[in-house]
């Protein structure tokens, strides 16, 4: 597929999905706008291979929770690139903590920084794909939002809330001319290590437990460059669980052998 020209907005580059977006994008000659946290400190290997392969990139470290900081700098990649086709919303805050114990303001932090932009960039990016009556939003969200962690309840909260944020978004846009899907993606080697729990086995062995195979983050990269396409036909409003099967697995001793 062919997206030379297109613009793909990418809300957490630093993210180990959004480096494979950024790279995987890259190949089909589209437009970058990278939101990075680290200002590019954490993706200068995947910036330099983007840019290698002769893509354009529009690098931001903007407060995804302030509409004016999103607005304005909305209006100068427009200016710089064009707008946006793709919008890819992969933000994963994780904060180990449980009701009990956590705090109103980390419980507002994460909510903030998962879900409140998520809204703020369906507005103001969305909105703007309506007004022109084209535009594709990718929301990557977790197992979490219908799987309880047993380790984070407000990852989980902040993870469903963008869930039903996209059903909303789906149904109010999608007669604009706008697609709109969710990914429900497992955690990407290594960072199940982030949710063990004291009340819950679902990571012990997690590389066995998928009876297919742990998903990778280069598999969300090839989902979004097909959902960008026509080829994505009428697929909208849809919910794509991309773990290898890992939430259908009940039985520990039917777990895949050991390598």
């Amino acid at each position: 597929m062919n997206l030379r020209n297109q613009v793909i907005f990418i809300t957490d580059a630093d993210q180990p999905s959004g480096r494979a977006l950024s790279l995987r994008l890259a190949q089909e000659g589209a437009r970058l706008a990278l939101n990075s946290p680290s200002g590019g400190a954490a993706i200068g290997e995947e910036l330099t291979t983007a840019r290698a392969a002769g893509a354009s990139i529009h690098l931001l470290q903007l407060d995804l929770c302030s509409r004016k900081a999103l607005a304005e700098s909305l209006d100068h990649l427009e200016a710089e690139l064009g707008p946006v086709s793709l919008l890819v919303h992969n933000q994963q805050r994780y904060e180990a903590t449980s009701i009990e114990e956590c705090t109103e303001e980390l419980f507002l932090e994460v909510v903030d920084t998962n879900a409140k932009s998520a809204f703020l960039c369906t507005q103001v990016i969305g909105g703007r794909m309506a007004e022109r009556g084209s535009g594709t939003i990718l929301y990557v969200t977790s197992i979490h939002a219908e799987k309880p962690t047993g380790a984070s309840f407000v990852y989980s909260a902040s993870q469903g809330a963008i869930q039903m944020l996209a059903a909303e978004a789906a149904l109010a846009l999608g007669r604009r001319g706008v697609r709109v899907n969710t990914v429900e993606l497992a955690p990407v080697a290594g960072a199940e290590d982030l949710l063990s729990s004291s009340i819950s086995t679902l990571y012990d062995d997690y590389s066995r437990k998928a009876p297919l195979q742990t998903a990778k983050a280069r598999d969300l990269a090839e989902l979004a460059l097909f959902l960008s396409g026509d080829e994505a036909g009428a697929l909208h409003g849809a919910t794509i669980r991309l773990d290898g099967g890992f939430l259908l697995h009940y039985m520990d001793h039917k777990k895949k052998p050991a390598p």
